[in-house]
């Protein structure tokens, strides 16, 4: 057979259609998401198999931890070691995992830095007692074989956990088109639902939840999430959760004493810092750490004076440092049927549950095997006993004694070969009387075993006596408190600030400054060189404010820090991260609930609510998606869908049509508004020359177009209204060259 055909064509597109395919497929299933049963990824299942298979369960003496990764690289998991041996870490790190797997010896990092763990060459490592409920069953025949990589050993697909370790541990990956985000979970709450479930199967979600009040992260930092919010998370299996730091006055110090889930506290310190450089920090005079290994967690704020309202400075923290954090929650994970899908909590509890009903009913009928072997050769022992000296002279006298025992005493082969292997001193009265008691508790063994086997409700039983057992050993108290909060200390702040008039300038470089009261003329303040004067905003300190940029992206302002140092210039590209290309353009103020119109001058808007607009990340929001060489319009406010817009575009057309016709939308394009035919008479790109809200019960419009002016009468506001998205009414010869337009009614 020649090479040529050997060799397989395909067509380019089909090839890597289908490498492409295996890929993610191996992906999912073989490195990112964690299976059901176990909660763990193939990785972590390696290498707590290869710790077992080494002897090193919980109070073992320690062993390098280059020993096991050299046993899980050589015999199960090909890839390198780097990654491998952080795998391992992560197991072991007690701020990382709520219950590690791993208990390690010598350096394996800190909550600080949770990669500045030494070599493995210098670490040692054993499983913890917790890990036992991975393996304990592992001998029992209880999960499936398969051969490792290159096929000359054989490893477990998953591990015969008895405990449902993917809630008690959660778990983080990210594969191809999927990810999988599930936070861990308190041992007694999670046992105590699983519980409910084999009580009452019927239990909804609400019931649940009440078992299980909602995730406990290795940090004693507060979970603010709502309750109504974590119901929905559960339910869907998607939602976020937000972390914050706990923290107290003493004297004149602010002490913060836990921190959210994998936050440094150097970091934080460092944000802090360089806050207090920028004199945005006018509250505080210093710094410290005292952190230390009886205190993880002790970052001191020294405050200017004891009589300092730390309610500003923390609100201020909170939303621009990591003392408060969002983490997003995703229950997908590799089901029973060998499929990743994401799982609200009551079928993740049921199908684990399966599992677990699977896994102890193959483990008592291996045990009942076992014992029933034993007893048949207990029964062949017996038989020799009270037949020894026949047993003697046959195999004394006969070629093949086997045979002739199986013959003449009813024996099977293996009843045969078990009493040939025995020494006489056996089958004296002392081992009769032991083989009598090995029966007999056998016997009970097999009635104990054959009853879970033979009864649902009784392996139920079984399963919840274990899992209580369990919970009492390895059990303990919370982490995370859950702090239910109408109102967060951020939003309760803002409520308490005197309502102080405010005048924020914003220069077209991107600097903006604050100063109290409504008298300034922002065109005699002094700007930095080459800077100048772009717009300006006149509120209050209660209302929030909101910039948005060329792009459509909005921003919202941290006003604290303004009104902490008024009348100084602090530079937003510093605070946030801008498109390449845009600039600051829009200041918008208003109460959350007010209505407002966003729109490009390509003839695309929608309607939407100022608290839309809000954000607290650091590279905005994208509210407005602009139309290819488009621009964004001064946004609009108004009163009631009633209101009507008017539009005038470059070509000289004017449309009016009520604000109802137009979606609200939390972000997005939006719907046309006016159409925008090209004109021969109007070369070049038509756009919208002006928008103006106009109150519905206005009797005439004047309009000022350049150097003319135009009143609109009832009669010809008539002519002009028509629906949303009509090209609208030519405005009368001499007034269609729109160059400036100006509404006065």
């Amino acid at each position: 057979m020649s090479h040529q055909s050997l060799i397989e064509s395909l067509p380019l597109q089909q090839f890597t259609e289908k490498a492409y395919l295996n890929y993610a497929h191996y992906v999912i299933m073989d490195r990112a998401l964690p299976f059901i049963g176990d909660g763990l990824k193939p990785v972590q299942r390696r290498i707590i198999y290869a710790m077992s298979e080494l002897g090193l369960q919980g109070g073992a003496k320690f062993k390098k931890s280059a020993r096991t990764i050299g046993d899980v690289l050589g015999k199960y998991h090909p890839h390198g070691d780097t990654a491998c041996y952080e795998a391992m870490v992560l197991m072991a790190q007690p701020f990382s995992y709520r219950y590690p797997l791993i208990e390690g010896q010598g350096n394996w990092g800190s909550q600080d830095d949770a990669k500045s763990f030494a070599a493995m060459r210098y670490t040692e490592a054993r499983l913890s007692h917790i890990a036992n409920a991975l393996l304990s069953e592992l001998a029992f025949d209880t999960v499936d074989q398969q051969p490792n990589f290159d096929g000359t050993l054989q490893e477990p697909k998953w591990l015969p956990a008895r405990l449902p370790n993917l809630l008690l541990n959660g778990a983080s990956g990210i594969a191809v088109g999927m990810a999988t985000d599930i936070p861990p979970h308190n041992i007694g709450e999670v046992i105590a639902a699983v519980v409910l479930l084999i009580d009452q199967p019927e239990a909804d979600l609400t019931a649940i939840l009440t078992q299980i009040r909602g995730p406990d992260y290795p940090t004693a930092a507060e979970i603010i999430t709502d309750p109504a919010d974590l119901h929905t998370l559960y339910q869907t299996g998607r939602g976020s959760l937000k972390l914050r730091a706990v923290w107290q006055q003493q004297g004149e110090t602010l002490v913060i004493t836990a921190l959210p889930y994998q936050v440094s506290g150097a970091k934080v310190l460092e944000q802090i810092a360089a806050q207090m450089q920028a004199k945005q920090l006018p509250w505080l005079v210093d710094l410290r750490d005292e952190s230390n290994h009886e205190t993880p967690v002790r970052l001191v704020l020294v405050l200017r004076s004891a009589t300092e309202q730390t309610e500003p400075l923390m609100h201020h923290l909170l939303a621009t440092t990591d003392l408060e954090k969002s983490y997003r929650v995703n229950l997908n994970m590799i089901g029973l049927d060998g499929r990743p899908a994401v799982k609200n909590l009551r079928t993740l509890l049921q199908e684990w549950l399966t599992f677990r009903r699977i896994t102890v009913r193959r483990r008592l009928d291996y045990q009942l095997e076992k014992a029933r072997q034993r007893l048949h050769l207990l029964a062949g022992l017996w038989i020799a006993y009270l037949n020894l000296e026949a047993i003697i002279a046959v195999i004394r006298n006969e070629e093949v004694p086997a045979t002739a025992l199986m013959q003449q005493f009813q024996l099977s082969e293996r009843q045969a070969e078990a009493i040939l292997e025995l020494k006489l001193r056996q089958l004296a009265k002392l081992e009769a009387d032991k083989i009598q008691a090995e029966q007999t508790t056998l016997q009970h063994l097999e009635q104990q075993l054959a009853g879970p086997l033979g009864c649902a409700e009784q392996l139920d039983q079984l399963i919840k006596q274990e899992l209580l057992t369990d919970a009492q050993g390895y059990g303990s108290a919370r982490c995370s408190p859950l702090v239910s909060k109408a109102l967060l200390p951020t939003e309760a702040t803002l409520l308490r600030l005197p309502a102080e008039p405010l005048t924020i300038v914003l220069s077209e470089q991107g600097w903006i400054r604050c100063v109290k009261g409504h008298d300034l003329d922002p065109m005699t303040l002094r700007y930095k060189t080459g800077d100048g004067y772009r717009t300006h905003l006149q509120t209050t300190s209660q209302q929030p404010v909101v910039i948005l940029d060329s792009s459509g992206r909005s921003y919202t302002l941290d006003r604290l820090t303004l009104i902490a140092a008024p009348g100084q210039e602090v530079s937003l590209r510093s605070h946030w991260r801008l498109p390449p290309q845009a600039s600051l353009q829009h200041l918008l103020a208003a109460d959350p609930q007010q209505p407002l119109l966003l729109a490009s001058d390509k003839g695309y808007g929608f309607t939407c609510r100022f608290a839309d607009l809000l954000s607290r990340a650091h590279s905005g929001k994208q509210m407005v998606t602009l139309p290819k060489e488009s621009h964004l319009l001064p946004p609009l406010y108004f009163k009631t869908p009633q209101d009507r817009l008017l539009v005038i575009t470059t070509a000289g057309y004017l449309l009016l049509f009520p604000m109802e016709q137009l979606p609200q939308q939390s972000k997005g394009r939006g719907e046309k508004i006016v159409a925008m035919p090209a004109l021969r008479r109007h070369p070049g790109d038509t756009r919208i020359a002006h928008l103006a809200i106009v109150d519905p019960s206005i009797q005439a419009i004047h309009l000022q177009i350049g150097q003319r002016k135009l009143i609109l009468k009832a009669a010809d506001l008539a002519r002009f209204t028509a629906n949303r998205a009509d090209k609208g009414t030519l405005l009368p010869r001499g007034r269609q060259r729109i160059d400036q337009v100006q509404l006065c009614c």
